[in-house]
């Protein structure tokens, strides 16, 4: 599989639509909103980064730059469930937020692949360690973990080159 297909699954409304419906079901019945969905579907593909078990995808330098495409492609994958009735969207003074619906626990179980096992373990790791935590508290663990990366992929600097 070419790498242009490789990153072309991994960011469709399918295979996104699922990590998001893997992550509420792990929840169920709490909903989450999208911004939260966003920093779980992040954490949930790089469990390892935050002491997690290995993660779904490999660990690629500068992935944090994930989080700031990510919100669209999650919003997609939700869209692609919630017209599928596998996900309902409610609307009240407080938001949109998201939650499966009664349909997404068979359909679900019809996925047999090793990747989706895997993904509803990741998930439901993920949902466990950070489900009760704000979006921006969820950010911050994902911010402390970046803050240390930049040095670790920059070339290292010779004295007297740069004076």
């Amino acid at each position: 599989m070419s790498e242009v297909s490789r990153r072309t699954a991994f960011n469709s409304p399918l295979e996104t639509g699922v990590r998001s419906l893997a992550i509420l079901l792990a929840a169920f019945p709490k909903g989450y909103d999208l911004q939260k969905l966003v920093e779980l579907d992040y954490l949930t593909v790089h469990t390892k980064d935050a002491g997690g078990p290995d993660s779904l995808h490999a660990p690629l330098p500068f992935r944090a730059g994930e989080l700031l495409v990510r919100r669209e492609l999650v919003e997609r994958g939700l869209m692609l469930m919630v017209s599928r009735a596998l996900v309902e969207r409610s609307v009240s003074s407080e938001g949109i937020t998201f939650s499966a619906t009664d349909k997404a626990s068979p359909f679900v179980g019809l996925l047999e692949a090793e990747y989706t096992l895997a993904l509803l373990d990741r998930a439901k790791w993920t949902v466990d360690r950070f489900g009760a935590l704000s979006a921006e508290e969820i950010r911050g663990v994902t911010r402390a973990f970046f803050e240390g990366w930049p040095s670790q992929f920059q070339p290292p600097q010779t004295p007297g080159l740069l004076s």
